[in-house]
């Protein structure tokens, strides 16, 4: 799959607004730190379009992306992070938890964990939540290029225990070294073909 065009379309803070049109839609969601829009940017090859800050905890919205004219990767709020206290996982519960349970063409769900970390209570919580509701979903290993080859596959092997999830249900990327890309191409590929059957 080659992705030709991108663009950025709308951010949305209530649920009235969320888009649910006929075009099929692709959701990125995970930690406030783990890097969200630098796989966005990285998967479309636009270096700006989502745009990355230092600050953990900045996107408080859902960001919606046009991507060839005819399918739309979304960004929802990052979680677990807030100077108050106070998680975003509580205060964008509703917002979120709407889009995933409303959205009629969800074709998939990429859940990013940070391949250096044990995953959090919180994405314990969100795994748990996809597969409650039987939204399809893969988790995505984010920043894998600060860890050996080696040391990658133990961590998956670690990651698939914890979660009691099967390894083929992870892609290991960096948005550094162009690892993943082509299989994140090529997954969306085929979920857009299984969508237009």
């Amino acid at each position: 799959m080659e992705i030709k065009d991108a663009i950025y379309e709308v951010s949305v803070t209530q649920s009235k607004f969320l888009i649910n049109d006929n075009l099929p839609q692709i959701a990125f969601v995970g930690r406030s730190n783990v890097g969200k829009s630098s796989l966005i940017n990285f998967i479309t090859g636009h270096k700006s379009l989502a745009k990355t800050s230092s600050t953990p905890g900045k996107t408080k919205m859902i960001n919606y992306f046009l991507i060839n004219n005819s399918f739309r990767f979304v960004d929802l709020p990052g979680y677990g992070y807030s100077k108050t206290g106070k998680t975003y996982q509580d205060v964008w519960a509703g917002l979120m938890g709407s889009y995933l349970l409303q959205t009629k063409n969800l074709l998939n769900i990429f859940l990013l964990l940070d391949i250096r970390h044990i995953p959090s209570h919180l994405d314990r919580q969100m795994i748990d939540f996809l597969l409650f509701n039987n939204l399809p979903f893969n988790i995505i290993l984010t920043k894998a290029d600060k860890l050996s080859k080696s040391k990658i596959n133990v961590a998956v092997e670690q990651m698939a225990k914890i979660l009691n999830l099967r390894k083929e249900i992870f892609i290991v990327t960096s948005s550094n070294n162009k690892l993943g890309r082509d299989i994140l191409l090529d997954l969306i590929e085929w979920k857009l073909e299984e969508f237009l059957k």
